[in-house]
């Protein structure tokens, strides 16, 4: 979501067409093991995976929509390579500034409740109303039932309804005990969905509530991150190993084969990572192959007993231009230096072995 006419008129295609696409989820994919102890990939449909590990469970938060409304679905597994039944935890209202165009929700768990952070938006295409909201678990149930604690400050704008300027794909993590929220966003708003789109950072006072003012750390400014009709980058999230901190997040564009992630690390603990010249940039660190496309916009996780690192992932179905793509999983480790190696893309369909005590 730009240079000869006849991209523009492609560019305009797809993104008229980006609503039903983008957030159409399907259930899990149906497939028969190559044998016992492995499983094949893709092992879901849809876009912008996420999961959490708690208590022995893992539980994939994804959006849906139907004839009655979007809404906000979360799944639950014994399994990380199998997903499990969704329950809805919460429908889009009728009218305001969610209506519509729910975007990449997250579950996230803070002193025994459950936050969901998501994109939504009151009308589009175009998608120029996007704003970041956060729901909060009434239980300690993930799979209960939630209110809506409203939208996030992610930048000032007083003339608009919400007070807040464009922001997706929010995802909230500590670094030496403080809260911190990153996403992707725009300079200002716009009324154009062209729009470039950068990487911001705040503190947070709790999981609701932004308390400074947003730092741009990162925009699309390197050779592997532009060439394509829109320079952005987005779906940040945290990572930490071995006392570091990265950030991984997606570069290029979702709707081509191009789409690949790009990492940021904190260069120096001790001082705040809301100093864009506190993160060193490196990439692409995980990206396509002739038999894998638009790999990105990933979530991370541990195998059930603990010793293995997975990756969860989207990929397109197709070269062609949409927004077509299922779920891969994969296993990943770690370089010497303490960042991630993420590998090589496994192609769909090809024997993966399950994760290190996952039950049979």
């Amino acid at each position: 979501m730009k240079v000869l006419l006849c991209s523009t008129l492609l560019f305009f295609t797809v993104v008229l067409t980006c609503a039903a696409q983008r957030v159409k989820q399907g259930k899990s994919a149906e497939f028969k093991d190559e044998k016992p102890g492995f499983f094949v990939n893709p092992i879901g449909n849809g876009a912008d995976p996420w999961v959490i590990k708690h208590e022995n469970f893992y539980y994939v938060c994804q959006a849906s929509g139907g004839a009655d409304g979007m809404r906000i679905v979360v799944r639950k597994s014994d399994r990380l390579s199998r997903l499990g039944k969704a329950v809805t935890v919460w429908k889009a209202p009728a009218e305001g500034w969610n209506r519509t165009q729910i975007w990449a929700p997250e579950l996230h768990h803070f002193h025994n409740k459950w936050y969901i952070y998501y994109a939504a938006g009151k009308a589009g295409p175009p998608y120029i109303h996007q704003r970041s909201g956060v729901l909060e678990s009434v239980t300690s149930d993930p799979q209960g039932a939630y209110i809506d604690k409203g939208v996030l400050s992610t930048g000032k704008d007083i003339k608009d309804e919400t007070g807040a300027i464009w922001a997706i794909d929010v995802n909230v993590g500590r670094i030496n005990g403080k809260l911190y929220a990153v996403w992707s966003g725009w300079e200002q708003n716009s009324n154009t969905d062209k729009t470039s789109q950068h990487l911001y950072m705040a503190e947070m006072s709790n999981p609701w509530t932004i308390r400074s003012e947003r730092v741009k750390i990162s925009s699309p400014d390197q050779p592997w991150e532009r060439g394509g009709p829109l320079d952005l980058n987005e779906g940040p999230q945290f990572l930490t190993n071995a006392g570091q901190t990265f950030i991984i997040y997606s570069t290029r564009e979702s709707w081509t084969p191009e789409y690949r992630l790009g990492q940021l690390r904190l260069k120096d603990p001790r001082k705040t990572p809301l100093d864009a010249a506190n993160w060193e940039k490196t990439g692409p660190v995980f990206q396509g192959t002739p038999a894998v496309f638009g790999t990105g916009h990933a979530s991370f996780t541990s195998s059930p007993d603990g010793k293995e690192n997975w990756i969860l992932y989207h990929a397109k179905k197709t070269t062609a231009p949409g927004w077509a793509r299922d779920w891969r999983l994969q296993k990943f480790t770690w370089k010497a230096d303490g960042s991630p190696d993420f590998g090589v893309p496994v192609p769909a369909g090809t024997p993966v072995k399950v994760p290190s005590g996952e039950l049979q």
